[in-house]
């Protein structure tokens, strides 16, 4: 990657954090928003850093791409929830932090052979 590129990635990834501390904020503050609300914004924060990677001819990251993804759903999943009423607990952050950890696993093991 050029030095041009690295730091046009760096700066998309401040900002990525500074939307994710934000975002982060915003939902502890407001309780009354839906569970799994977090959780979705956090999911598309990520997705939506890799798209502007994309759009800039950055190489994206698979790692932020599965987690957005799974964050979306697990939010997606928990909103449901939530909003319908229903009686089952989703533990979001536990599976979130069990799947990273496989995907960082995983993603080690592979890279070794």
């Amino acid at each position: 990657m050029e030095d041009t590129q690295r730091t046009l990635n760096r700066r998309f990834e401040t900002i990525a954090w500074g939307a994710f501390f934000i975002w982060w904020g915003i939902t502890t503050l407001f309780r009354f928003l839906p569970d799994g609300i977090g959780t979705i914004g956090i999911g598309l924060i990520l997705l939506g850093l890799n798209a502007v990677r994309y759009a800039n001819k950055i190489p994206m990251s698979t790692f932020t791409i599965a987690i957005g993804i799974i964050a979306v759903v697990l939010g997606g999943l928990e909103a449901l929830r939530s909003i319908l009423r229903l009686s089952f607990e989703m533990p979001t952050l536990p599976l979130l932090l069990i799947v990273i950890g496989v995907i960082v696993l995983v993603r080690e093991i592979t890279r070794a052979r």
